[in-house]
C-alpha cells in the first residue's frame, strides 16, 4: 500500500510535479543511452575475457607438457636446480573509463631474466618449460584484467538496468498519476471558485435591483 503523502493541489504544486516528471524522463533517457553503451562494451569485454582465458589455459597446458618432459629427462633434481635464480613477475594494470565506470583496459607483465650467477636449466625441455611458463604468467595477467573489467562493467550494467526499470515502471507512473490527480483537483477547485464568483455576482446584482 502506498502511504506517501499526497501533494496539496495548487498551481505551484502542478508546476513542481511537471518539472519532476520532465527530470525523470530525461534521467531515464540518459540512463538508457548509458545502458546501450555499457551493453556493447560488456559484450566486447566478455569476448576478450573468453579469448584471454583460452590463451592462458593453452599456455599452461603447453608449459606443463614441457615440464613433464623435463622432469622425465632430468628428474626432480633438475627441476629444483632450474628454479634457482628465477625472479618474481611485476604486473602493471592499465585502466580506462566507460561512461564514468573505471575498469582495467589491460595488463603488462615484466618477468626479470635469470640471475647472472644462476645456472641454466639442465635440459632443453626445461628451457622450453621456463619460456612457456613465462608466457603463461603474462597470459594470466591479461586474463585477470579482462575478467575484472567484464565483472565491473557487468555490475554497472545491471545497476543501470535496475535504475531504468525503477524510473520507467514505478517513479514515472507515480508522478504521472500524482500530476493527473493534482490537475483534476485544481481544475475542480477553479471550477467551484468560478461558480461561487458567478453566484456572488448574481446575488449582488439582484440585491442592487431590489434596493432600486
Amino acid at each position: 500500500m502506498n502511504t506517501a503523502p499526497r501533494t496539496p493541489p495548487s498551481r505551484a504544486a502542478r508546476l513542481r510535479l511537471r518539472h519532476r516528471l520532465d527530470t525523470a524522463f530525461r534521467g531515464a533517457d540518459l540512463l538508457e543511452q548509458k545502458l546501450r553503451v555499457l551493453r556493447t562494451r560488456h559484450q566486447l569485454l566478455r569476448k576478450a575475457e573468453q579469448t584471454s582465458a583460452e590463451r592462458w589455459h593453452g599456455q599452461v597446458r603447453q608449459a606443463e607438457s614441457w615440464l613433464l618432459r623435463g622432469v622425465l629427462l632430468g628428474g626432480e633434481q633438475a627441476l629444483t636446480a632450474a628454479a634457482v635464480g628465477v625472479g618474481g613477475a611485476d604486473v602493471t594494470v592499465d585502466e580506462t573509463s566507460t561512461m564514468g565506470v573505471r575498469h582495467p583496459s589491460g595488463a603488462s607483465c615484466v618477468i626479470p631474466d635469470r640471475a647472472p650467477a644462476s645456472a641454466a636449466p639442465g635440459n632443453t625441455a626445461l628451457v622450453h618449460a621456463e619460456a612457456s611458463y613465462r608466457e603463461a604468467v603474462r597470459a594470466a595477467a591479461e586474463y585477470a584484467a579482462a575478467r575484472a573489467a567484464a565483472r565491473i562493467v557487468g555490475a554497472e550494467l545491471l545497476s543501470t538496468r535496475q535504475r531504468v526499470r525503477v524510473l520507467r515502471r514505478h517513479w514515472i507512473p507515480r508522478l504521472e498519476q500524482e500530476l493527473a490527480r493534482v490537475g483534476l483537483a485544481l481544475e475542480q477547485s477553479e471550477h467551484e471558485d468560478a461558480v461561487r464568483r458567478r453566484w456572488a455576482a448574481r446575488q449582488a446584482e439582484e440585491n442592487g435591483t431590489t434596493q432600486e
